[in-house]
C-alpha cells in the first residue's frame, strides 16, 4: 500500500502528514501519532499494514516538528485540539488513535477531552499519565526520566542539540538497547529534529509552565482525572529503557471502558520499529473488536 505525503491547513496551522489507504471508499480512519525524539517515517511499516487491512491511515508531523506548524503553544490541550482539527479537515467525525510516547500522551488527552469522537485507541510506551506521575515517587522511574528535569534548565536546548544531536542518539541507544536505527533513517530523523529545534523539548517545558495551569490539569474536576471510557489497549516494551513496565502498575483504575495492557517481550521503547508485526496485530484485533468497520 503506497504511502503519500499531504499538507493540510488546519485552524491551528499547516500540518504535513503521511497517508495510506485513502478516502476513496469509506475506510475507517486511524490517526497515528509519533513521539519524541521521532517522526512519522519510522511508522511506515505499521502505516502500510494498517492500510492494507482496510484503514485510511494518516500520520502527521506533530506541532513543532518540521515541516508541520512550527509555533506553539505546546501544552497537551492544544496538541489534542490539533488531532480533532485534523479529523475535521479529513471530514471524519469519529476515528481511532495509535499513539507512541508523546503521541500516547496526546491520545490519552484526546480521549479525555472528546471521548465521543475516539472509537478506540492503542498507546505505546507510556501508560496512563496519572499512573506514570505516581510511579515517579514509587519506583526508579524518576531516575529513568532524568531528561525531563534536564529539559527544564535554561541551557538545555543548546546542550541537547550539541555535537550533532549526540544526546538524542544517546537516548535512542538507552531506550531501545537491542535496536540500532539504520544510518539513512538516523540522518532523516536528525534533519527533522535539527529543523524543528527547540520545539521538540518545549513539549516538556509547556506542561509545567505556567505553574497554576499545570496544577489545574490534576485538579479533581479536571478531564485528565476522570476515568477514560474509550476502549484502550496499552503496549509496553519489556526492555524499554525510558519507561519501565512497572510505571503502569495500577493504571486500570483510570479506565471506565474496555482496557488491556500487554508487555511486549524482547522490545524496547520504539515498538513500531522493534516489534511492528506485534503492534499491527494487536491494533487490528483491538480496532476490529471495539471499532468494527
Amino acid at each position: 500500500m503506497a504511502v503519500t505525503t499531504e499538507t493540510l491547513a488546519l485552524p491551528g496551522g499547516r500540518f504535513q502528514l503521511l497517508r495510506a489507504g485513502g478516502a476513496a471508499s469509506p475506510r475507517p480512519l486511524v490517526i497515528v501519532l509519533h513521539g519524541f525524539p521521532d517522526h512519522p517515517p519510522t511508522f511506515v511499516p505499521v502505516i502500510e499494514a494498517l492500510a492494507a487491512a482496510g484503514h485510511d491511515v494518516v500520520a502527521p508531523w506533530l506541532r513543532g516538528y518540521a515541516p508541520s506548524e512550527p509555533r506553539g503553544p505546546f501544552h497537551v490541550e492544544r496538541l489534542a485540539a490539533d488531532v480533532l482539527e485534523l479529523a475535521d479537515a479529513l471530514g471524519r467525525d469519529r476515528f481511532c488513535l495509535l499513539g507512541h510516547d508523546w503521541g500516547a500522551v496526546i491520545t490519552y488527552a484526546t480521549c479525555a477531552l472528546a471521548p465521543e469522537r475516539v472509537r478506540a485507541a492503542v498507546t505505546m510506551a507510556v501508560p496512563h499519565p496519572l499512573a506514570f506521575v505516581r510511579s515517579l515517587t514509587r519506583s526508579l522511574q524518576l531516575w529513568r526520566s532524568w531528561y525531563m528535569l534536564f529539559f527544564q534548565l535554561p541551557g538545555a536546548p543548546a546542550i541537547a542539540r550539541a555535537r550533532d544531536l549526540a544526546l538524542i542518539d544517546r537516548l535512542w541507544r538507552r531506550w531501545s538497547p537491542g535496536y540500532t536505527l539504520p544510518a539513512a533513517d538516523r540522518a532523516a530523523l536528525h534533519a527533522c529534529l535539527a529543523a524543528s529545534w527547540p520545539a521538540p523539548i518545549e513539549y516538556y517545558r509547556a506542561q509545567v509552565r505556567p505553574l497554576r495551569e499545570a496544577a489545574a490539569r490534576f485538579a479533581p474536576e479536571a478531564p485528565a482525572r476522570q476515568p477514560l471510557v474509550t476502549p484502550l489497549c496499552h503496549l509496553q516494551g519489556a526492555d524499554d529503557g525510558c519507561v519501565a513496565p512497572a510505571a503502569g502498575a495500577g493504571q486500570e483504575r483510570w479506565f471506565a471502558g474496555p482496557f488491556t495492557s500487554e508487555v511486549v517481550s524482547r522490545a524496547g521503547h520504539f515498538l513500531q520499529l522493534e516489534a511492528p508485526e506485534r503492534v499491527v496485530a494487536q491494533a487490528l484485533a483491538w480496532f476490529g473488536e471495539h471499532a468494527p468497520a
